[in-house]
């Protein structure tokens, strides 16, 4: 049966189908984040950042609080491509079998750049946000007596984000060759999407200028990237449909 023969209630019945199975497979994925925790934390405890701090535990459940929240960001990792199947099986009966193939090659784009978010907010935006907040306290003569868990729910509310925010560009391609967007419109949207990266850069960063400019700059750069890949995708999407046209003439 095609998708397009699907009643809304089989629609439902498969998403349900789908989403039971991500919750399995996220569910083994925490189990597994249980033995890799640990490692994790001591790494991060011991890492430049963290090392010229003393960290705290301010409450008798902050080490397990923390435990387990590594272990669940670890959960949403091993999971993100499972995620992506699932939703890649969702929609792809509605595609040809040329954007079948096409569109399952972005998953592992889509993991590639959601790490390669994670370790550019943490090698290169985190050290510089914990530096200017040190040095800010030096300046104010204030000394921060830092909680574990509130260093962890920092690190992890700095970093995480950037993971998907690097998605965009799959995002993007995947919405354009869905027929969803097109290079025109992100092109008209270009001013309103700006001052939303900026907005989202300005929540996420300290407020002096550089950090602010080390975060936007990089969102622009990947909304640029975006409009790109798009023109690229729409192209291709057109010359399916032209060639599905030409078939049909042809029959």
């Amino acid at each position: 049966m095609s998708q397009q023969d699907m009643t809304i209630y089989e629609h439902l019945e498969e998403l349900r189908k789908r989403l039971m199975i991500v919750v399995v497979f996220f569910f083994i994925a925490v189990i597994g984040g249980l033995f890799l925790a640990k490692p994790l934390i001591h790494y991060l405890q011991h890492a430049d950042e963290a090392a010229a701090l003393t960290l705290n535990a301010f409450r008798v459940t902050d080490p397990l609080k923390i435990y387990f929240q590594m272990a669940f960001v670890v959960g949403i990792i091993l999971t993100s491509p499972v995620i992506l199947y699932q939703l890649w099986s969702f929609v792809s009966p509605g595609l040809h079998e040329k954007e079948r193939r096409v569109t399952l090659s972005y998953i592992p784009a889509s993991v590639i750049l959601f790490l390669g978010g994670l370790a550019f907010s943490y090698f290169i935006l985190f050290p510089y946000i914990i530096h200017f907040m040190m040095q800010l306290s030096n300046d104010l003569s204030i000394e921060q007596v830092i909680g574990i868990n509130e260093y962890f729910q920092f690190l992890f509310q700095t970093t995480i984000p950037f993971g998907f925010l690097f998605q965009l560009p799959v995002i993007m391609l995947f919405l354009t060759r869905l027929g969803i967007v097109t290079p025109q419109l992100l092109g008209q949207m270009r001013r309103y999407a700006y001052f939303i990266l900026l907005v989202i850069a300005a929540l996420i960063t300290p407020p002096d200028i550089i950090s602010h400019m080390m975060v936007s700059l990089p969102l622009f750069i990947l909304y640029e990237v975006s409009i790109f890949v798009s023109k690229i995708g729409y192209k291709k999407a057109l010359q399916a449909e032209a060639r599905a046209e030409q078939e049909k003439s042809v029959q």
